[in-house]
């Protein structure tokens, strides 16, 4: 079994696959694409020619390649059923889901670096401005988020089982992104709880960006 992964150690999208591969004990290559300012290896013709949407991550596994982070996560799924990333109910497994699908498709493309960029290059947005819109779509997903947890009957260890799923998965991602834009998760205390408990799990130790070999201090 060869896995690649292309990736950087900023990306909150291939955060969340670090943090699958972690939990699934699987082995993979690291492959960098350095996305610090003046780079931009995600362009470059070969990175393209792998995913033509100019994203990271992406898998490789044995010659195919495979983009977006939850179709990865749910391939790693199929790839190596135990230990799951899904709740064992149908309903369950549904609404955890969900929970990650809140963050990966309404949270986070509205403050991804892309998209911030473009707000301020082409918009011509001030700091001031891009800080604004980005704390706006944070507070929209994740207060949401916080009241989804409120309302859950807490009989689980985590949100939606006993073990880690892909809601935590994207939970600590975005927890992630968010830090490094200076926005604590104070303001929702059972996703900050949730958030710590996981933490202090191997996987995600492992996973966080400051563990990955093309990190830098300060960047």
């Amino acid at each position: 079994m060869a896995l690649r992964l292309y990736n950087f150690f900023r990306n909150s999208a291939g955060h969340r696959v670090r943090i699958a591969l972690a939990l699934k004990e699987l082995d993979y290559d690291y492959v960098s694409v350095n996305l610090r300012p003046g780079s931009a290896e995600h362009l470059t013709p070969e990175q393209v020619a792998r995913n033509p949407q100019r994203l990271i991550p992406a898998l490789e596994h044995d010659g195919q390649i495979i983009a977006q982070s939850i179709a990865i996560i749910d391939y790693l799924e199929e790839l190596k059923p135990a230990p799951s990333l899904y709740p064992e109910d149908p309903v369950t497994r549904a609404q955890a889901k969900a929970f990650a699908l809140a963050i990966t498709s309404e949270a986070h493309p509205l403050n991804n670096l892309r998209v911030l960029l473009y707000l301020g290059q082409e918009l011509k947005l001030s700091d001031a401005q891009r800080d604004a819109w980005f704390r706006h779509w944070a507070d929209q997903a994740m207060s949401g988020l916080e009241k989804t947890l409120e309302a859950r009957d807490g009989n689980t260890q985590f949100a939606f089982a006993d073990y880690p799923t892909v809601a935590e998965i994207c939970l600590a991602a975005q927890a992630t992104r968010m830090s490094q834009a200076g926005m604590a998760l104070d303001a929702y205390p059972q996703l900050k709880a949730l958030n710590e408990k996981c933490a202090a799990l191997p996987a995600f130790q492992k996973a966080a960006p400051e563990a990955q070999p093309d990190h830098v201090a300060g960047m």
